[in-house]
């Protein structure tokens, strides 16, 4: 049985505060040793890129973002939302901008056929405005970065004892 192949779409805008989360943790994650299957990509807010990386067909998607939920900020969260209401209706998609479900539903409208998705996202404290220039993260979400890369590393290493595959590790390369 082939390897699982597991996409880490790491996004958020750099500008906006703990929005930056998946982007932080991207750098974090390029900085460890995972699986060759593995493929960690820094999406910041180019949807297009995740649209056309979602049709190249990979088992399990993990989208890593600042998610507000309502709990405490630095809170980490994992959810499997329900595919099934992924609609490729409204594909309309800002080419400066990241709506995930406006990416999902227009790689799904490419064609993309989707396995499974995560979601590793971080209650935010402070999502700020453009005009802000509100760069770098909080201080609790700053401190979630190294408890997403461990959720993040533990999901991996169930999906792929899931399917029995090798799990050395090899040296992430920045996509």
């Amino acid at each position: 049985m082939a390897e699982k192949r597991i996409l880490i779409a790491c996004i958020g805008n750099i500008f906006l505060g703990d929005d930056a989360f998946g982007v932080e943790v991207a750098r974090a994650l390029f900085k460890r040793s995972l699986p060759a299957n593995v493929r960690v990509v820094d999406f910041g807010i180019r949807g297009f890129d995740l649209a056309f990386a979602l049709v190249d067909g990979y088992d399990v998607t993990i989208f890593v973002d600042a998610t507000p939920r309502g709990d405490a900020p630095g809170t980490v969260y994992v959810i499997e939302p329900d595919l099934s209401e992924i609609s490729s209706q409204g594909t309309m998609l800002d080419a400066h901008g990241m709506n995930p479900l406006r990416v999902l539903s227009l790689a799904q409208s490419m064609g993309a056929d989707f396995k499974r998705l995560l979601i590793v996202g971080c209650e935010p404290q402070t999502l700020g405005e453009e005009e802000d220039g509100l760069m770098g993260l909080s201080e609790p979400v700053q401190a979630a970065v190294e408890k997403a890369v461990e959720v993040i590393e533990s999901l991996i290493s169930r999906i792929l004892q899931e399917n029995g595959a090798n799990t050395q590790p090899v040296k992430t390369q920045l996509n």
